[in-house]
This record gives C-alpha cells, sequence and structure tokens, in this order.
C-alpha cells in the first residue's frame, strides 16, 4: 500500500495535479491542513487521477472550514495520527506531538504547519511533516512531499523535493 502525504497547499492545487499525474499510482492520500477551500477540488482530483480516496485535516489557515481537526487511521497494524499540529508545539521540535500521540496509543504522527518536511524515527513514535508544496520553508526552498509504503509487513517512509527538473 502507498501513501501520498501532502501538506500546506493554501489554496494552491496547480503543482499537485501536476505532480499526481507523475507519481501515480497511489493507494490513499492524506492532507495535513491549509488546504484553503479546496478540499472538494482535491479529493475530486485523487478519485479522477488516482482513483483513490482522501483523508484531510482542518489547519490554522482553513477558516469556517468543517473538516475535522485530527484524523485516526489504522493501516496494517499501524495507528496513525494525523493533525495540522498546530496546537501542538511542532514549531519548536516533534516532543510534544510525539508525547501525545504515544499517550493515545499510536505509533505514527503526521502533521503539517511548519512547511518544513520532518522524519523522525528516532522512539517508539514516528513523527512525519511532508513539508509543503506551495511555500515551502526549509533551507532551499524546494517543494516537499511524502510517500508511505507498507509492504511485506515494513512500513516505510520517503520525503521527496521537487525540482525544476522534475517533470522533465
Amino acid at each position: 500500500m502507498k501513501i501520498l502525504v501532502v501538506s500546506d497547499t493554501h489554496g494552491h492545487l496547480d503543482l499537485y495535479e501536476k505532480l499526481i499525474e507523475k507519481i501515480k499510482p497511489m493507494d490513499l492520500v492524506i492532507h495535513c491542513g491549509d488546504i484553503e477551500g479546496q478540499e472538494l477540488m482535491f479529493e475530486n482530483l485523487n478519485r479522477e487521477i488516482l482513483k483513490c480516496n482522501s483523508v484531510i485535516v482542518c489547519g490554522n489557515n482553513d477558516f469556517f472550514s468543517d473538516l475535522d481537526r485530527e484524523a485516526s487511521l489504522e493501516i496494517r497494524g499501524h495507528r496513525i495520527l494525523v493533525t495540522h499540529g498546530h496546537t501542538m508545539y511542532v514549531s519548536a521540535n516533534t516532543d510534544f506531538i510525539k508525547q501525545e500521540a504515544y499517550a493515545r496509543g499510536y505509533d505514527i504522527v503526521i502533521y503539517g504547519h511548519t512547511h518544513r518536511p520532518v522524519l523522525d524515527e528516532g522512539s517508539a513514535i514516528t513523527a512525519l511533516n511532508p513539508g509543503s508544496l506551495s511555500y515551502p520553508r526549509q533551507e532551499g526552498r524546494l517543494p516537499s512531499y511524502a510517500i508511505i509504503t507498507f509492504e511485506n509487513g515494513q512500513v516505510s517512509y520517503a520525503i521527496r523535493y521537487i525540482d525544476r527538473d522534475f517533470f522533465g
């Protein structure tokens, strides 16, 4: 099973549409918030191009949204918490969000908000932030996303970057 994870698109799905055309197929897409009113467009792109479902949580810029603040998933024996992260001090580090996920019985937490990709596998909890496709803030400022793969009883994570040569 392959899961695409994105976050902080902030109303700009043009790069996302090009991305999914290039990397399809996927089995599920997770958006970690700050989609800014494009939930339906996002879901339609995923259904039409990837032929898969979407999980979207509310971010701090999703004003007047009826999206849930968190989503809970269970995939192949793993309990996954999806949140935007802005209420869990993620701008400082992953300590609090990992403690919260652990206390609630999760082993993976996926979040956004910082616009900086993070993969922290240093304990019983894996924390993953895909960064931002629209407004990256890490050094080099390349748009980023993540892929989670569940295969043969193992889970693997990859953060990928989009540079000017990505689309050939």
